[in-house]
C-alpha cells in the first residue's frame, strides 16, 4: 500500500496545478471518511460489502482500495476484525468532527444544512445526503477543498462556499407524510405533496386498504431509503379524493404536522367548565362593567380576545383600557387543556377556516369578549393626555361588559362620517393612535404594511375571486393600542425586578438584520432605481420607510415589501430581553391574544405572579416553551402560505387560457423566470424552454438573463405580460409563458442549454427568493403524477 502511495504521489506531482482531484488527497480523504464511519457507528460491525454499499461504490478497483484501507485501519489498531466483519476498536473513543444541523432540501440536486449559531449554511449535494430528507436533524462533516467542487462539472463559482456531507441522521423529521397514492397491479407508491420531498414511498399493493388510486393519504414511513432501496411505508389515514376542498385543507394541516381535531379528553374537560362566572371570581377583580367598552374585529371573526374601554377624566385626560380575555383563568397548569394548548401553541388560519388553539367552548364562547355579556379579562388601563403621553398605568384582572361589537368597516364608517355609535370615543382613540404611530416611526420603527391576500369563496370552498385586504385607520387604531399594552407589560415586569436578577418573562424579540443581507437587499432595489442608506445604523429605518413610500401604489410594491420583510431577522419568542428592531421597542412582549397564542397565556401567568409579589421564576421551562411556540408559529405560517398558494393556483386554473396578465419579474434563475401576476399576487415560472427565441444565460451579478443572439434582457423587477400555460394543484405551482409567444409543449427538465434545472445546477435564484439564501427550482419540476395505467418502472424492493 505504501508503494502504491508513492506512485500516486509522483503521478499527482506531474499533473497540472489546477487539476480537480489529487489521488493522494482522494485516498487520504477516503481513509478518513471510512474511519469516521466506524467511529460514528462504534456500536455496530460491518462486512466489507456493507462498507461498499454505504459509500455507494460499484467500481471493482475502488472496492479493492477500500478493502486495503480497512486492512490498514485494522493493522493500525483503529478497527478489529471478527467473523468476517469490521468494527471500531473498543479502546478507540468515537471522535465526531462535525456539526449538527437541520436539512433544508432545496431541490432534487442539493440541500443545505442549517446549523444553529452559524451565519452560513452548509451546501450538500444530493448524493452526499446519506438518505437524509428535508427537515431531518443530521451530523455534517465539512469537506476539504480537494474533496469538493467538481463532482458534477460545476465551475468554481462556489469555491468559497462551505460544503459538506451527512455522516449520520440524528432525528427524522417526519415519520408521517401526506401525498397522493398511485395504485398499480403489482405495487403502489405515494408521491409526497411536500415540494421538498423527492422520493416516492413504496406500499405493498395488498396493504392499501380502503385507499383508491388518486386519493390523498397520510403514510407512515417504515423503512427509510438507502442507496439500493426505496422508502417503504404503510397508510395511516385516507383523507379522501385529491382536489376536494376539505381534503386539501386537511392535507395541508397534516403536511405541516398541525392537528385539526381536539382529543376527546380535551373536549370533555372543556365541557365541564361552568358557563356562568362565579360571584367569588368577580369579587377578586376590578369591576368595570359600567365603563363604555367595545370590540373592533374583522367582519367574519368568531373569537374576540381584545376590547377597548374609554372614559373621560378631568383636565383633558382619557382613561383607555386594553382588555384581554383571561384565558389563564380557565387553562390551568397540568390540565388536558393546558397540554393541548402547549402542543398547538397557536391557532392556524387557512384561507377558508380557522383551526383554533382552544376548543370552541373557550375560543368562541367563554373567552370571547362578545357584546352584552359579562366577561373575565386581564387588563392594562392607561391614563393618557390628549397629546399622547401616558400619565398613569394599571395592570390586573377585571370583569368587563362589551357594549358594542364593531367590524373594522363599521368603525371606519363612523370615523369617516362622524355618525353612528360612539363617534367621539372612536375619534379620540384614533387621534391617540396616530400620535403613537408617529412616535414609533420617529424612534426608528419600520413601516411594514404588507398587503394580505384574501379570497371570495363559494359554499364548496372554490375561489371566485382574489383581492388584497385593505388597511384603514380602524385597523391601525386597534394595532397601536395592542402595541402599547404589549410594550408596557414587558417594561412593567422588567421594572418589578429586584436587584441584579431580572424577572423571567416571555418576550417577543426581533433582532437587527444581518448586515450582509441588508447589503444584498440594497443591491436588489438599486437595480430598480431605489436607494437604501446603510452607512449609519440609526438611519436605516428612516431610509427603509422612505424607500417603501416611493413604491407605494406601483406594480413592484408587493415585491419590494415582501423582500424587505424577508431581509429582516425573523421575530420569535424568547426569555432573553433582546428588544424589537422592527417596532423600535427596547423590550416587548405578547400579551394581547391568549385565545390564539400560547406565549400570551404564559405572559399573563407571569404578570400575575409578579403582581402577587412573586420572585423571578426559573428560565429553563419558559425558554423551552418559547422555542416550541416559535417553531409551531413557523409551521402555522407555512401552512397558511400553502393554503393561499393552493387557492391562487386553483383560481388561476379557471382562467381563460387566452387571457393575458400584467406581472413583474420576482426572480431569475438558470432554469427560468419567476413572475408575480399583479392582479392576483400569484407567482409562476416561465421556463427557459418557453423562451424559445434565443439561448439565454444568467448574469447573476446583474439579476438578469440575456439572450446571446438577440441581446434581449429580462431583469428582476421588470414589468411583463404573461399567460397561463399550466397549473398543477398537487404541487401548488403554475407555469407561465410570455404573451405573444407560443409555449413549448415539452414538459422535460425546463432548462436551457446552460444547464437549466439540471441536477448539477447550484446557482441562486436571483430575486426575493433570496429570502432564505437558497436557490430554488420550479415548484412544478420533478416527478409528474402518472395515472395508474401509465407505464411506471416498479420501485426497487429492499434486498432482504
Amino acid at each position: 500500500m505504501k508503494e502504491d502511495k508513492n506512485k500516486t504521489k509522483t503521478f499527482k506531482e506531474s499533473r497540472a496545478e489546477n487539476a480537480p482531484h489529487h489521488i493522494v488527497s482522494y485516498i487520504d480523504n477516503l481513509k478518513a471518511d471510512i474511519a469516521a464511519f466506524f467511529d460514528l457507528n462504534s456500536e455496530h460491525s460491518f462486512r466489507t460489502f456493507d462498507v461498499h454499499d454505504h459509500f455507494g461504490v460499484q467500481d471493482k478497483k475502488v472496492r479493492q482500495l477500500i478493502n486495503e484501507i480497512l486492512h490498514e485501519l485494522e493493522e493500525a489498531g483503529r478497527l478489529i476484525y471478527n467473523n468476517g466483519s469490521y468494527a471500531a476498536a473498543p479502546d478507540v473513543k468515537p471522535v465526531i468532527k462535525g456539526l449538527t444541523g437541520r436539512i433544508d432540501r432545496v431541490n432534487k440536486s442539493f440541500a443545505f444544512a442549517i446549523v444553529d449559531g452559524r451565519d452560513d449554511d452548509i451546501f450538500i449535494e444530493a448524493e452526499l445526503l446519506n438518505g437524509a430528507w428535508d427537515g431531518d436533524i443530521v451530523n455534517v462533516q465539512q469537506l476539504t477543498k480537494n474533496n469538493r467542487g467538481s463532482r458534477n462539472g460545476r465551475n468554481d463559482a462556489g469555491k468559497n462556499r462551505v460544503e459538506g456531507r451527512v455522516t449520520d441522521i440524528v432525528t427524522r423529521s417526519n415519520a408521517e407524510i401526506v401525498g397522493i397514492i398511485e395504485i398499480n397491479q403489482r405495487y403502489a407508491v405515494v408521491q409526497p405533496d411536500n415540494k421538498k420531498l423527492f422520493d416516492p414511498i413504496f406500499i405493498e399493493v395488498d396493504e392499501t386498504g380502503e385507499a383508491e388510486d388518486g386519493d390523498k393519504v397520510i403514510v407512515k414511513v417504515k423503512e427509510w431509503p438507502t442507496r439500493r432501496s426505496q422508502a417503504e411505508g404503510e397508510i395511516v389515514t385516507v383523507l379522501g379524493k385529491a382536489g376536494n376542498n376539505d381534503v386539501e385543507m386537511h392535507a395541508i394541516l397534516a403536511e405541516f404536522g398541525l392537528p385539526y381535531q381536539f382529543p376527546e379528553a380535551v373536549e370533555a374537560e372543556a365541557k365541564k367548565i361552568p358557563d356562568k362566572i362565579a360571584k367569588k371570581d368577580i369579587a377578586k377583580r376590578l369591576d368595570i362593567r359600567n365603563v363604555l367598552t367595545f370590540t373592533i374585529d374583522p367582519v367574519d371573526a368568531k373569537d374576540f380576545d381584545d376590547a377597548l374601554s374609554v372614559r373621560y377624566l378631568e383636565d383633558g385626560v382619557v382613561e383607555v383600557g386594553v382588555h384581554i380575555a383571561d384565558v389563564s383563568h380557565y387553562i390551568l397548569p397540568g390540565t388536558e387543556l393546558e397540554k393541548e394548548a402547549y402542543r398547538r401553541a397557536t391557532s392556524v388560519y387557512l384561507v377558508d377556516r380557522t383551526v383554533p388553539m382552544l376548543p370552541e367552548k373557550l375560543s368562541n364562547n367563554l373567552c370571547s369578549l362578545r357584546p352584552n355579556e359579562d366577561k373575565l379579562a386581564f387588563s392594562a388601563i392607561f391614563e393618557i393626555s390628549l397629546l399622547g403621553k401616558v400619565i398613569k398605568q394599571w395592570f390586573g384582572r377585571t370583569v368587563i361588559h362589551s357594549d358594542r361589537r364593531f367590524s373594522y368597516e363599521e368603525a371606519q364608517a363612523v370615523l369617516d362620517s362622524g355618525e353612528g355609535d360612539f363617534p367621539g370615543e372612536l375619534t379620540t382613540l384614533n387621534t391617540l393612535a396616530k400620535i403613537f404611530r408617529k412616535e414609533r416611526f420617529k424612534n426608528g420603527a419600520i413601516n411594514f404594511d404588507t398587503p394580505e391576500v384574501r379570497f371570495k369563496l363559494d359554499e364548496n370552498g372554490k375561489p371566485l375571486g382574489i383581492y388584497q385586504k385593505e388597511r384603514h385607520d380602524s385597523n391601525k387604531l386597534i394595532e397601536e393600542f395592542m402595541l402599547l399594552a404589549n410594550k408596557r407589560v414587558a417594561e412593567y415586569v422588567y421594572a418589578l425586578s429586584k436587584g441584579d436578577v431580572k424577572n423571567t418573562m416571555v418576550y417577543r424579540v426581533h433582532e437587527a438584520p444581518d448586515p450582509d443581507r441588508l447589503k444584498t437587499f440594497a443591491t436588489f432595489v438599486a437595480k430598480l432605481g431605489l436607494k437604501l442608506e446603510l452607512d449609519e445604523e440609526s438611519k436605516i429605518a428612516k431610509s427603509m420607510n422612505d424607500m417603501l413610500a416611493k413604491v407605494e401604489g406601483k406594480p413592484e410594491q408587493n415585491l419590494i415589501e415582501s423582500l424587505a420583510v424577508r431581509t429582516m431577522a425573523k421575530a420569535r419568542y424568547s426569555t432573553e430581553d433582546l428588544g424589537h428592531f422592527g417596532l423600535a421597542f427596547k423590550r416587548y412582549s405578547h400579551f394581547t391574544s391568549p385565545i390564539r397564542r400560547y406565549p400570551d397565556v404564559l405572559a399573563h401567568r407571569l404578570l400575575q405572579h409578579y403582581l402577587d409579589g412573586g420572585a423571578s421564576v426559573d428560565k429553563e421551562a419558559y425558554e423551552a416553551a418559547s422555542k416550541h411556540s416559535s417553531e409551531r408559529e413557523r409551521l402555522a405560517a407555512e401552512a397558511e402560505r400553502a393554503s393561499i398558494k393552493y387557492k391562487q393556483v386553483e383560481f388561476m386554473s379557471t382562467m381563460d387560457k387566452d387571457l393575458a396578465f400584467d406581472g413583474i419579474i420576482t426572480g431569475v434563475t438558470e432554469f427560468g423566470i419567476f413572475v408575480e401576476i399583479t392582479e392576483t399576487a400569484s407567482e409562476g415560472l416561465i421556463r427557459m424552454t418557453d423562451l424559445g427565441d434565443d439561448y439565454y444565460e444568467l448574469e447573476k451579478e446583474n439579476y438578469r438573463i440575456v439572450g446571446q443572439r438577440t441581446r434581449k434582457i429580462y431583469t428582476f423587477g421588470d414589468p411583463i405580460k404573461v399567460k397561463v400555460k399550466d397549473t398543477n394543484l398537487a404541487r401548488r405551482s403554475m407555469d407561465l409563458y410570455l404573451d405573444g409567444t407560443i409555449p413549448s409543449e415539452s414538459r422535460g427538465g425546463g432548462g436551457s442549454r446552460s444547464g437549466g434545472s439540471k441536477s448539477g445546477s447550484s446557482s441562486r435564484n436571483i430575486g426575493p427568493r433570496e429570502e432564505s439564501r437558497r436557490p430554488r427550482e420550479s415548484k412544478s419540476t420533478g416527478r409528474s403524477r402518472k395515472p395508474a395505467s401509465a407505464a411506471s418502472p416498479k420501485p426497487k424492493k429492499k434486498r432482504r
